[in-house]
């Protein structure tokens, strides 16, 4: 069996080959020159229909399905030795995934993509590291969710990464030879990579062709995922300090050590934006708080300071990872995410982490990517091998039980608590005192010394490929891999001084500053001890393998065809052992003795139900298992299927592929009558809705207005029995069908409250209310004082009181002027103060009639100087004040100004009295009187534009008119 697997995946070779869930995949070495489009179009045409293939591979399981099919969320799990193609093969599902989505080309949705393709890119730069088994090797495991809408296209997504391995990244070295000459000296930087500590090593080999190309990748991709100038410089700038960073050395000096090349601690205080003589003091001494809150400085050895250096290094590294991953993060997230606007958010999680390793020399790294290859096999174990037999069973299929390996009990030696490895390690970590290495290895072989999967050389004697004290060896499901415990107890210390942390934090480099929030944390607060390496590792895997087993797995293989690194060349041996501890060969039996498909009864009919005359459109058979019978008989399908106790098991694709050509055929017939049906129920519900819009608007329309109704009469049912007849009621708010009603009711309200208040006034009084009002309309708020207090007696010269002494003489002019003309009534008279054109002014008299305006000399018994028919007067001019100046406005523009003076009491103000007689006159003949109020009123006399004003004066008796500069001034006594 192993030697057919083997075989097939030579015969394929360098191609792909999926089986279920599983998809062998072998070979890195080789680019594929199809594009994305390419691969999308040319796919189907590589899954022939007969292939006994429950799923389609990793990539076609990743592209969304059609509406009508449920969505599931899915997860593409990557895993294989080193080198063996999981980052390239992630690459190709992301290719895959954007070739296939967004046919509309929404912008949004290309932003999306782009931003997840591009973060490769950046990640890769950042994450990854050549090794001796791998040139682009990932030292780092990446979990990306991509989510999708309703409609198939990519909303967005999010990465999380695992436990990153402090080496030199491909970045330093793209940064020495790709960047411009101008930018390299600003970071004090040279092209060769061998004159920095950190990219010596293999420098040779770094100096390839493609860096300056890879560099400007790197560079675009990142303005592409919205990284701003600034913080791309940020960027340089912490790659540049970890270079230097590796270059500063330390001296002794007695007992104190100093650092040989100051100039570089300027150069890393420029890179960091902070202050040298802090970043100086925190690489040659540790600040160290006592029990009573007094901090003191304790120098570094040169060993403190070289390890307090690179752990530094490693830590800036480290956060400048997490920061581009978190960054990228608030790019592609999905943001304001509702159900209810976006429909259904499917997921698709493709994990691409580091595959199993064994080097010459394996230590603490190797230990968790090895530890983590054995979580996820024990996961592809528990869904894929295990689940699915015990499926079988509980359904009650007939099933003959396949043999495979379990590596629960490899996973328990790692992670057990309390027994497990981590738990020994983090023991040794917290113990206090000085604890070595082999103090940890000690402590192992005395705990898990009779673990079939543990041992070690004190425990083998005989076995001398492993030291005394430094080596011990666990039995992987992909081989015996041995570690050196040398370095395990400060690897999972990861000690960094709080120094370095507070250094970084006070940078004024806001992106450096945001890496580090811990720095803010006083050095004299007690704070909880942190979790160790090991134990943050340990608790990642296990939420990743929990979120892994909530979705639907797929899994890709990657065989790793040879240890040259060659694209042609297939070991059969070194295949073969791939193929068998990653479990392909269980998978293969699992799969040929079971069935490519199972669907429970009730899901299975609502699909097909339209492909069988007894299932549609409803069954009316006892059970939805004889319906699913019925159907599959009715095709002929009874032999290749068999019956479980909830679920419909189909051994072969073709069945499916009748059964989905079938309905393919009928789901447009079925649409058209669903179409015509929901449209006629969308036109009647209308219809009935808007009659029933009609009625309620109709009874909520009489309802507003009865309510509007009864509430008026409540409140104005007692206005007869006011004092003021309803004034201060407040009037309901009307509906708006009634607002032009309330109006008129308003009206006559008034006119109603009016008729019974004037119907208390005697008819002698009534002239008098009447001039009131009509003064009060055309004053009310533009005069301070205009007589509305007093009694008007509108003809005062014909008053004995008023005129005692040539009362008698006007009353025979009246007369005399009403047998000539023949008016009705006299509406005012009153001695005046009048000027003329000439600047001079007389005491004279005026007498308003219902037909004529005179002015009357009293001295020559109230002879008329002039005669003014009322149809000539335009218009009424006083002022604001308490004067008693008038000016008529003629048609003729020969204006007359007068004052009232000799009146009895000398303080009755009589203005508004002659303006309210003379409105109310002009009404009553349907005429309109111009009123203006002013303190400075223009007329004219004789066409000849003058202005009057009134000054007040104590020394004054009397009203008297004055000459101006440009009219004249009527001058009155202040009282």
């Amino acid at each position: 069996m192993s030697s057919g697997a083997v075989s097939g995946c030579e015969q394929t070779f360098p191609w792909d080959r999926a089986d279920g869930a599983a998809l062998a995949s072998p070979g890195p070495q080789d680019t594929l020159a199809a594009s994305g489009a390419e691969m999308a179009l040319a796919l189907p045409s590589l899954l022939p229909q007969a292939s006994p293939c429950s799923h389609p591979p990793p990539a076609q399981a990743a592209k969304p399905r059609p509406s009508c099919c449920p969505l599931p969320i899915l997860s593409v799990c990557l895993a294989g030795e080193s080198g063996a193609g999981k980052t390239e093969a992630s690459k190709y599902i992301m290719q895959y995934i954007a070739a296939i989505t967004n046919p509309s080309q929404r912008e949004e949705v290309e932003r999306v993509k782009n931003v997840l393709l591009k973060s490769n890119c950046v990640l890769e730069a950042f994450g990854n590291a050549k090794t001796n088994r791998n040139d682009n090797s990932s030292r780092f495991g990446k979990y990306m969710d991509i989510n999708f809408d309703f409609k198939g296209d990519p909303t967005g997504g999010h990465i999380n990464n695992y436990l990153l391995e402090k080496v030199c990244p491909v970045s330093p070295p793209q940064l020495l030879l790709g960047t411009s000459d101008a930018q390299l000296a600003s970071l004090h930087l040279c092209r060769d990579p061998a004159a920095y500590r950190f990219t010596s090593e293999g420098a040779s080999n770094n100096l390839l062709a493609s860096d300056q190309s890879n560099f400007k990748d790197v560079a675009d991709a990142m303005k592409v995922i919205g990284f701003s100038p600034e913080e791309i410089d940020s960027v340089y700038k912490i790659l540049a300090t970890i270079l230097h960073l590796g270059n500063v050395s330390f001296v002794a000096e007695g007992d104190a050590v100093a650092i040989e090349n100051r100039e570089l601690v300027s150069q890393l205080a420029e890179l960091t934006s902070t202050q040298p003589e802090s970043l100086l003091r925190t690489l040659l001494y540790r600040a160290v708080a006592t029990g009573g809150g007094e901090v003191i400085e304790k120098g570094h050895s040169a060993k403190e300071a070289n390890y307090a250096r690179d752990a530094c290094a490693k830590a800036i590294y480290e956060r400048l990872f997490c920061w581009i991953v978190g960054r990228i993060n608030t790019v592609i997230e999905v943001k304001n995410y509702d159900a209810r606007l976006h429909g259904k958010n499917t997921v698709i999680a493709v994990l691409d982490i580091y595959g199993f390793e064994i080097f010459d020399s394996n230590s603490f790294e190797q230990f968790c990517i090895n530890y983590c290859n054995e979580k996820l096999q024990q996961l592809f174990i528990e869904l894929i091998l295990r689940q699915e037999q015990e499926e079988y069973q509980r359904e009650g299929i007939e099933w003959q039980h396949i043999e495979y390996f379990n590596n629960q009990i490899i996973v328990d030696l790692v992670e057990q608590p309390h027994k497990g490895i981590i738990s020994i390690l983090d023991e040794a970590c917290l113990t206090g005192g000085q604890v070595t290495d082999a103090m940890f290895l000690e402590s192992m072989n005395t705990k898990l010394g009779k673990h079939p999967h543990y041992t070690s050389r004190k425990l083998c004697a005989t076995d001398k490929s492993m030291e005394f004290g430094r080596d011990f060896r666990i039995k992987h499901y992909a081989g015996n891999v041995t570690y050196s415990v040398e370095g395990f107890i400060d690897k999972n210390k990861d000690t960094l001084f709080q120094d370095f942390k507070r250094l970084m934090y006070n940078s004024t480099d806001p992106v450096l500053r945001d890496m580090w929030p811990e720095g803010e944390v006083s050095i004299t607060e007690v704070t909880k001890r942190p979790l160790t390496a090991a134990t943050l590792f340990k608790n990642s895997m296990v939420a990743l393998v929990e979120n892994l087993a909530s979705k639907e797995p797929y899994y890709v293989r990657c065989i790793k065809p040879n240890d040259q690194k060659s694209p042609l060349l297939f070991d059969a041996e070194r295949c073969r052992h791939q193929v068998e501890y990653l479990g392909l060969l269980e998978n293969v039996r699992v799969r040929r003795a079971g069935f490519a498909y199972r669907q429970p009864y009730d899901r299975f009919l609502l699909r097909y139900k339209m492909t069988c005359e007894y299932t549609w459109p409803n069954h009316l058979m006892p059970t939805d298992q004889e319906a699913t019978r019925a159907l599959i008989d009715q095709h002929g399908f009874q032999d290749d299927v068999a019956y479980g106790h909830t679920k419909l098991f189909i051994r072969m694709p073709q069945i499916l592929f009748c059964l989905e050509q079938e309905r393919a055929q009928l789901i447009p017939i079925i649409v058209l009558l669903l179409q015509k049906a929901w449209r006629g129920a969308l036109a009647r519900r209308r219809c009935r809705y808007l009659r029933a819009i009609y009625t309620i608007m109709g009874h909520y329309r009489r309802h507003k207005v009865k309510t509007y109704l009864l509430e008026l009469v409540r409140r104005f049912q007692g206005v007869r029995s006011m004092a003021d007849y309803g004034k201060g009621v407040e009037w309901p708010d009307p509906p708006a069908v009634l607002a032009q009603f309330q109006e008129n009711s308003k009206l006559l309200f008034c006119r109603w409250r009016a008729r019974q208040i004037v119907k208390n006034i005697p008819p002698s009084d009534m002239g008098q209310i009447q001039a009131k009002v009509a003064a009060m309309e055309v004053l009310q708020g533009l005069r301070k004082d205009w007589g509305c207090q007093r009694n008007w007696g509108r003809d005062y010269l014909s008053s004995v009181a008023e005129n005692p002494v040539m009362a008698t003489q006007f009353t025979r002019r009246v007369q005399a002027l009403r047998d000539k003309v023949h008016f009705s009534s006299v509406l005012f008279s009153c001695h005046v103060r009048k000027i003329n054109r000439f600047n001079k002014s007389r005491d004279r008299a005026i007498l308003v009639t219902d037909q004529h305006l005179y002015k009357l000399e009293p001295r020559k018994q109230y002879k008329v100087m002039r005669t003014l028919p009322l149809s000539m007067v335009t218009g009424v001019s006083v002022t604001s004040c308490q004067d008693q100046l008038v000016v008529f406005h003629t048609k003729n523009h020969d204006d007359l100004v007068i004052c009232f003076h000799k009146m009895q009491p000398e303080e009755d103000n009589r203005v508004g009295e002659l303006v309210g007689v003379l409105v109310h006159h002009f009404k009553t003949t349907k005429r309109e009187l111009q009123v203006r109020v002013s303190d400075c009123i223009q007329l004219s006399l004789r066409g000849r534009k003058r202005l009057v004003a009134v000054e007040m004066r104590h020394e004054l008796a009397f009203p008297d008119f004055g000459k101006s500069r440009d009219g004249f001034v009527l001058y009155c006594p202040r009282r």
